[in-house]
C-alpha cells in the first residue's frame, strides 16, 4: 500500500505583517532619495522628448531586459496614454531585426539598474550610428550605459527590499515612479484636459468616465417639448408617449422656460389639474448643463453634491438658453458611471 507522506512544518513564526513594512519602508526611502536626486538631467530628458513632439514626428521608444524590460513596457504605456507617442522594443529582439523600427526622428529609453547588460550593445550603438537622441534609466553611473547616453537619469543607492539584496524590488519601484514623472511632466506642458484625455481612453471604466453630456443625453425629436400656454392634459399625453419622467418648457426659439417634473404633478394634483396650463405647474428656471460638460459633472448635479435636493434628470442648453437635450440620470446609471 502507498504511504501517505505528510510534510513537516517547521515550528517557526513568521511576522508577515512586519516584512511588509520593513519592505515598503525600504521602498519609501527609495522614493524620496530618487526625489531628492532630481535635477537638470532629469530637466534635459523632458525638453529631449519634447523636442521630438513639437517636431510632429517621432516616437519614444522604451526597453529594458528583465525586471526592467518589464517596467519598461509599463513606462511605455503610461506615455502612450497620456500623449506622448510610444512602443516598447526588446532589446534581444531588436539585435534581430527590430532595430529597423526606430528611425531618426526617435528618442531611446534604456532601463538597466546595472547598465552592463550585454543584451543593450546593439541599441546603443544604433543610437550612436545615427545620432538618436539615449537617455538611460540607471543606477550605475560608471556603466557602458551612463557613459554612451545623451542623458543619464541616475537611480540612487537605496538597499533591495529583498532580504538578500538580489531581487530587484527598490530598485524597480524607482524606476517605474521615475517613468510616471516623465509622463506627467510632459502631460502637464500640453496642459491636456479632461475632456482630450479621453481620447486616448475610450474604453472602460476610465473612459466611461471621461465621456460628456453630449454623447448620453436625448436630443432632436425624442426631447418632450411643450409650450407654457399648453393644457396639462395635453401636457401630459406628451409626456406619456416620450416617456421621459417630464416635459421641457420652451418657447417657439426653444429657449428654455420651465420643466414640469412628476414631483410637480404630485404637489399640483387636484381636481382641475388637467383644465390648468402648463405655466402654472411648471418649475420656472430649472438647472441646465452644456452638452461639452463631462457627464460626471451632471451625475454630481442630480444626486445633490452641490448642495441641492436630488433630481433625476437635467436640462441640456447652450450658452443663449435654448435646449439642446435633456440627461436623465437612468443614462448616467447605464453608462457605468456610479
Amino acid at each position: 500500500m502507498a504511504q501517505t507522506m505528510t510534510q513537516q512544518i517547521p515550528d517557526t513564526h513568521f511576522d508577515d505583517v512586519a516584512s511588509a513594512k520593513r519592505t515598503l519602508a525600504t521602498e519609501v526611502s527609495g522614493l524620496q532619495a530618487l526625489s531628492e536626486s532630481l535635477n537638470g538631467e532629469f530637466v534635459r530628458a523632458i525638453e529631449t522628448i519634447q523636442a521630438m513632439k513639437d517636431k510632429g514626428r517621432g516616437r519614444l521608444i522604451v526597453a529594458g531586459i528583465g525586471k526592467s524590460g518589464h517596467v519598461a513596457r509599463k513606462i511605455s504605456a503610461t506615455l502612450a496614454s497620456t500623449a506622448t507617442p510610444s512602443y516598447y522594443i526588446h532589446p534581444g529582439e531588436a539585435s534581430h531585426g527590430d532595430l529597423g523600427m526606430i528611425t531618426e526622428d526617435d528618442v531611446i529609453i534604456l532601463l538597466s539598474y546595472s547598465g552592463t547588460n550585454a543584451e543593450l550593445t546593439d541599441m546603443i550603438g544604433y543610437a550612436k550610428r545615427f545620432n538618436i537622441p539615449l537617455i538611460a534609466m540607471t543606477g550605475n553611473p560608471d556603466s557602458p550605459l551612463a557613459q554612451h547616453s545623451d542623458i543619464a537619469l541616475i537611480l540612487p543607492k537605496i538597499p533591495e527590499a529583498c532580504p538578500n539584496g538580489l531581487a530587484p524590488t527598490t530598485s524597480t519601484t524607482q524606476m517605474m515612479a521615475l517613468g510616471d514623472a516623465i509622463a506627467v511632466a510632459l502631460l502637464e506642458r500640453m496642459g491636456l484636459t479632461a475632456e482630450q484625455f479621453r481620447v486616448w481612453h475610450p474604453g472602460g471604466k476610465l473612459g466611461q468616465k471621461l465621456r460628456k453630456v453630449s454623447d448620453l443625453m436625448v436630443k432632436g425629436d425624442d426631447l418632450p417639448f411643450v409650450s407654457a400656454d399648453t393644457l396639462m392634459s395635453d401636457a401630459l399625453i406628451t409626456l406619456s408617449a416620450k416617456n421621459l419622467g417630464s416635459v421641457v418648457v420652451v418657447d417657439e426659439a426653444k429657449s428654455l422656460i420651465g420643466i414640469v417634473t412628476d414631483g410637480d404633478l404630485k404637489r399640483h394634483m387636484a381636481p382641475d389639474l388637467l383644465t390648468r396650463k402648463v405655466s402654472e405647474i411648471m418649475t420656472k428656471n430649472p438647472r441646465s448643463i452644456r452638452a461639452d460638460i463631462l457627464a460626471v459633472k451632471a451625475l454630481e448635479i442630480m444626486v445633490g453634491h452641490e448642495g441641492s435636493s436630488p433630481i433625476t434628470s437635467l436640462i441640456v442648453a447652450d450658452d443663449a438658453g435654448h435646449v439642446v437635450g435633456l440627461i436623465r440620470i437612468q443614462e448616467l446609471l447605464k453608462a457605468g458611471l456610479v
